[in-house]
């Protein structure tokens, strides 16, 4: 069965960069972004594991901790980080999960369950593994997001994202397009006028059913 937003992420157990790893009890108490690579040494994923790296001290201060998913082995991720590293011009400080048996690309859809391994594969043999997930500390999905391999990941975009989901998450507001950090925010409709202002303070109402406030 395809999984939504709101589900709650499947567990699992696995070998890794940083050695075994369960997901839930890894998570812990904070938030979590989990993306996955059809193959190790290939373009696209090294800029974009590279871009991961760089911005890890971000999902540091956003209480975020963040794995890779690629469907190799550890021995094979172990050569390629130094690869990683050499583009990025940093140290790739996250783990990267041994999906050699496919178990997560089952377990996320991102493969259907009748896949395995083909001798001599390439990238397009599991290229449906591009997907990113933020998951937040009640173990949730609260975003997702899939890519064909020949686009690489806006991780500025996921930054944001997972701001908007941190400023939102358990509170009745939404975030308007293209918000920023720092902008205002939109009143959840659960609220009436009196309401709103009772918990937010100032509201401005651009139409009956769209009122923003400022985030807090």
């Amino acid at each position: 069965m395809s999984l939504r937003i709101n589900d709650i992420a499947p567990d699992f157990e696995a070998d890794s960069t940083a050695g075994k790893l369960s997901l839930h009890e890894w998570i812990g108490d904070g938030y979590a972004i989990i993306f996955s690579h059809p193959k190790d040494f290939t373009p696209v994923c090294t800029t974009e594991f590279g871009a991961v790296a760089r911005l890890v001290p971000e999902f540091k201060k956003r209480n975020t901790k963040v794995m890779g998913v690629s469907v190799d082995s550890v021995e094979e991720h172990h050569k390629w980080i130094k690869d990683i590293e050499a583009f990025a011009g940093t140290s790739a400080d996250f783990p990267i999960i041994d999906d050699t048996s496919l178990n997560v690309a089952k377990l996320y859809d991102m493969l259907p369950a009748e896949a395995y391994m083909p001798d001599g594969r390439t990238a397009a043999d599991s290229a449906t593994v591009r997907t990113l997930f933020i998951i937040g500390p009640d173990k949730k999905i609260r975003l997702m997001l899939t890519y064909p391999m020949s686009v690489g990941r806006n991780f500025a975009e996921v930054l944001r994202a997972l701001d908007a989901v941190q400023a939102t998450d358990g509170k009745p507001l939404a975030t308007p397009a293209d918000w920023k950090p720092g902008e205002d925010v939109i009143v959840g409709l659960s609220l009436d006028d009196d309401a709103a202002r009772e918990r937010f303070g100032e509201i401005d109402i651009k139409l009956p059913y769209l009122r923003l406030t400022k985030a807090k």
